[in-house]
């Protein structure tokens, strides 16, 4: 994937690592090590962890790709 980056002209590498990871969190479910975590942690039901966890991680996902293109715009 470098080779295809480095060769694209005004690519931000920095910002461009944020937007994977941010697009990482998106729609988090059952087969995540932090959705189990955050079960436990809250003494949650898998329902009540359904209908928190995936929707808390797609607004961070969603708000962390608004900064970085706000950013982005900025540097």
């Amino acid at each position: 994937m470098l080779p295809i980056i480095s060769s694209v002209p005004d690519v931000n590498i920095e910002l461009l690592v944020f937007a994977i990871g941010s697009g990482s969190l998106i729609l988090s479910h059952v087969n995540d090590t932090g959705f189990w975590m955050i079960k436990e942690f809250f003494n949650l039901t898998v329902a009540q962890t359904l209908k928190s966890w995936p929707v808390m991680e797609t607004i961070i996902s969603v708000v962390s790709l608004i900064l970085i293109l706000l950013l982005n715009s900025i540097v």
